[in-house]
Formats: C-alpha cells, structure tokens, sequence
C-alpha cells in the first residue's frame, strides 16, 4: 500500500528508524526524505513547523548538533534566527517529522507515529531496544 505520508528520516537515529518501521508495520510503503542529504526548502520548513503546530525552538535538536557552540540556546534568538541555523545546519531539525493526511508531527517518541498512520498495524511491533508498542493484535500498548 502506498501512502501519501513522508517521513523527513536521518536512518542514523534510532528514533527515526522505530518511526519508519511503524509506518511500513502498517503495510506502507512512505516517501522517505533523508534530510541531511535533501533539506526541505525554508518555505517548507517553515510550512512543517507552522502545520506541526510547534515553534521552531521546539524543532531544535541539541543532541549532536553544533547548538550549543552556535548559542542557540540563547531565549532571545528570534524564529527567523533559529531557522536560518537550521537551514545552515539541517542536523539541528530534529526528527523524524512525519506528514500524513492526518497531519504534521515531530514524532518523539516513535510511537507518535501511530497517531498519523491511516492504516492498522498489522501486528506486534517492538523498538529496537525491545519495548513493545503494539501488541500481537496490532494494538497500541499504552
């Protein structure tokens, strides 16, 4: 099944890993956009930020990221400074934001996913550190 739901991946994150294979242990098939290699313009950016419904400063990752040696943690920074170090730096846009019909999401944890997948999960699904998300019946397991 295919789907109209794209995924803005980094396949070296875990987090975004356990995201993907949520959406495929759904039987699809997503547009993986691997945004370190093809960042989204600033137009969509800003567009996935504004849809998500989240500042950019909550788009921000830290971890990994030169956020600190860049003084991003600094409050008076304002929206169009914190996108343009994400434009610069795509690795600060933390992940993965997913894009379904039934939304925008930084999806963190991977398990948020679920809430934009049009579709059932066609069974049980465990992170890759082994907590279990969706039961054998392809529940959520809250």
């Amino acid at each position: 099944m295919t789907s109209d739901i794209v995924i803005y991946h980094n396949p070296e994150c875990g987090t975004s890993r356990n995201a993907l294979a949520m959406i495929r242990n759904a039987g699809i098939e997503p547009h993986v956009v691997e945004y370190l290699k093809t960042p989204p313009s600033r137009g969509m950016l800003e567009s996935l930020i504004a849809r998500a419904g989240i500042t950019p400063r909550e788009l921000l990752r830290e971890k990994g990221t030169p956020f600190a040696e860049l003084g991003l943690d600094n409050p008076a920074l304002s929206d169009e400074q914190l996108i343009d170090a994400m434009m610069e730096h795509p690795i600060l846009i933390n992940r993965p934001l997913v894009v379904s019909p039934l939304g925008v999401k930084l999806c963190r944890p991977s398990e948020e996913v679920l809430d934009l997948i049009p579709a059932e999960q066609r069974g049980a699904f465990a992170k890759e550190y082994g907590e279990q998300v969706v039961d054998a019946d392809g529940a959520r397991v809250r």
